[in-house]
C-alpha cells in the first residue's frame, strides 16, 4: 500500500487535458482528494470521479489568480501534493523570433509552476509530507528542432525543481520532475500524425509513444510514501529516447 494516498489532497493543473485527466483518474484511484485546476471547465471530470473532488478555473498567466486560487484550495481542502502538469507546446524555428510565443511559453511552462509552488508552500509545510511534481519533457534534456522556447522552458523547469528540492526539503517537502516523450493525447495524435509521427516512433527504442496512464503512474509513485527519499530528480519516461 505504498501508493495509498487516502486522506491527502492533490492539486493538479491542466486537469482537463489528456495527461491531466489520466493524472486525476490515477490519483483518485489511489485515494487522494482532488483539486482539479484548468483554464477550461473540469467540473464534469470532478463529478465523474466523485463528490469529494472539486474543479477550479484558473488562468496560469495571472499571478494574482494563482495566489488567490491556491489559497482558497488550501484553506478549504488542505494541500499535500502539487502536480504542475499544465503546459504549452508552441514550436517554431529558432530564427523566427516570435517574442509573444516565447514569453507565453515561459509564463505557463516555467513561471506558473514557480508561482503555484510558492503559493502552495504554507500548506505543503503544514502537511509535513508535501510533494511537488513538475511535468517537464524530454525536450528539456536533449535538443529537438523547432523546440527552442518549449525546450528552454522545460530545461528551466528541471533546474527549478532541483532548487525547490534543495530549499524546501527541510520542511518535509520533496520536489521532483517527470520528463516524458511524446504522449498519446488527442492533440499529440494530430500533431504527430503521418510520417513525422512514424519517424519519431522509430527514434524511440521501445518503438512507440507513451500513454497518459504511464505518466500518471510515475506521478503517483513520486507522491507516495515509497518515494519519500526521492528528491530533486527527474523521472524520465521516454522509452529510451534520451539515452541515444
Amino acid at each position: 500500500m505504498m501508493t495509498d494516498l487516502a486522506g491527502l489532497t492533490a492539486l493538479i493543473t491542466g486537469a482537463a487535458g489528456g495527461i491531466g485527466t489520466a493524472m486525476a483518474e490515477s490519483f483518485a484511484a489511489a485515494g487522494a482528494r482532488l483539486a482539479l485546476v484548468d483554464v477550461e471547465d473540469a467540473a464534469a471530470l470532478a463529478e465523474r470521479l466523485g463528490p469529494q473532488h472539486r474543479a477550479f478555473r484558473i488562468d496560469l498567466q495571472d499571478p494574482e489568480t494563482i495566489r488567490t486560487t491556491v489559497a482558497r484550495i488550501g484553506d478549504e481542502m488542505g494541500l499535500d501534493i502539487l502536480v504542475n502538469n499544465a503546459g504549452l507546446g508552441i514550436v517554431f524555428p529558432l530564427e523566427e523570433t516570435d517574442v509573444e510565443a516565447w514569453d507565453r511559453t515561459m509564463r505557463i511552462n516555467l513561471r506558473a509552476p514557480w508561482l503555484m509552488a510558492a503559493a502552495a508552500l504554507p500548506y505543503l509545510k503544514a502537511s509535513g509530507r508535501g510533494r511537488i511534481i513538475n511535468l517537464s519533457s524530454q525536450a528539456g534534456i536533449v535538443a529537438i528542432a523547432d523546440h527552442a522556447a518549449y525546450g528552454a522552458s522545460k530545461a528551466g523547469l528541471i533546474n527549478l525543481t532541483m532548487i525547490m528540492a534543495l530549499e524546501w526539503a527541510r520542511f518535509g517537502i520533496t520536489a521532483n520532475a517527470i520528463a516524458p516523450t511524446v504522449v498519446e493525447t488527442p492533440m499529440a495524435v494530430i500533431g504527430w500524425s503521418g510520417e513525422k509521427g512514424e519517424q519519431a516512433r522509430r527514434e524511440i527504442p521501445v518503438g512507440r509513444f507513451a500513454k497518459p496512464g504511464e505518466i500518471a503512474a510515475g506521478a503517483v509513485f513520486l507522491a507516495s510514501a515509497g518515494a519519500a527519499m526521492v528528491n530533486g530528480t527527474t523521472l524520465v519516461i521516454d522509452g529510451g529516447y534520451t539515452i541515444r
